[in-house]
């Protein structure tokens, strides 16, 4: 067993539900009957004082811990599996991810993640909660993670992820023309009958999205983006939201549109581009411990050059018969 602390900010947007719910919004690691367990329990503080009541109603504002003891993940095999370390000290590190990899072992994937190459490489992050995992990426999305060493960093960088002092941006080729940026400001949840797909939705979480427009192609939009809120798969679905899906994104409807007279080469690495056209390209926090604003940024993969590379060229060639 291994004892744990979590704790959080209630957010304004929270104000009126209850207490069990609230929680398993602040933590989604656990399930809501275990966090009501832990409140009927009274190991749940809010503002220092003993809290018992899952019904009890939340105001915003309201700082909340809890102190519990927990199995050790033995069911995760450490694994001799590479990482690409960008940074690292005592309390962090900093990886930049490539595709097909998989953050956390879930169904289908019980192995071959990046917590069982922390777990190797790092025996003692078994100790910290989802061996210091404090954000994921998807399987096919690259770049930037940063990793928690100590159970004081992962507190601390989960706190600061939840009150969005952690900058995150990203790099996307969307599909269609966009003329200028702006906002998504739509709320998530799971999608109603697919569930292992997310959708906007009027009673799902506060979700919010920022872009812009970096290079426009034939049919294809280069975009720079900044995540406010960071729910799941949030810009691969606020894009198609919008009716830009990103390039290769078949979930979402991202499947490749080529443009009139494409060239063969165009034609080829569209069809074999056969994942979400993203990359999390800068990541900036204050350092969990000392409090020293970090910066990295990760060069787009080999993958991603080559998209741009020809979707540049294409545009090159037919420029002078576009309209915008």
């Amino acid at each position: 067993m291994t004892q744990i602390t979590l704790s959080a900010e209630v957010q304004l947007s929270q104000m009126g539900q209850r207490l069990d719910q609230t929680l398993a919004e602040l933590f989604p690691d656990y399930s809501r009957s275990r966090l009501k367990s832990w409140i009927e329990e009274g190991l749940v503080h809010m503002n220092g004082q003993p809290v018992n009541i899952p019904r009890t109603k939340v105001y915003g504002g309201e700082h909340v811990e809890i102190t519990v003891e927990v199995e050790d993940d033995t069911r995760f095999e450490p694994e001799n599996l590479p990482l690409n370390i960008v940074y690292e000290d005592d309390d962090i590190l900093v990886i930049n991810k490539p595709k097909d990899l998989v953050v956390h072992p879930g169904a289908g994937n019980p192995s071959g993640t990046v917590l069982n190459a922390l777990l190797y490489h790092y025996p003692q992050i078994a100790e910290v909660p989802r061996a210091g995992i404090v954000h994921r990426l998807d399987k096919d999305t690259t770049g930037l993670m940063v990793v928690a060493k100590t159970i004081p960093a992962q507190t601390k960088l989960v706190r600061d992820l939840q009150k969005r002092k952690i900058t995150r941006e990203y790099e996307a080729i969307a599909c269609g023309i966009m003329t200028k940026g702006g906002v998504v400001e739509q709320p998530m949840a799971r999608h109603p009958t697919k569930r292992t797909q997310m959708a906007v939705h009027p009673m799902g979480k506060p979700a919010v999205t920022h872009y812009r427009i970096m290079e426009r192609f034939r049919n294809y939009t280069r975009l720079r983006l900044r995540l406010e809120t960071g729910r799941t798969h949030q810009i691969r679905v606020h894009m198609a939201y919008i009716a830009h899906p990103l390039l290769g994104d078949q979930t979402y409807g991202g499947r490749p549109r080529p443009p009139k007279h494409a060239s063969e080469e165009l034609m080829s690495v569209l069809r074999e581009f056969k994942r979400q056209a993203l990359h999390a390209i800068m990541l900036r926090l204050e350092h969990p411990i000392t409090g020293e604003l970090m910066e990295w940024q990760a060069p787009l993969p080999a993958d991603f050059v080559e998209l741009v590379d020809v979707l540049k060229a294409d545009y090159q060639l037919h420029k002078d018969d576009l309209d915008y």
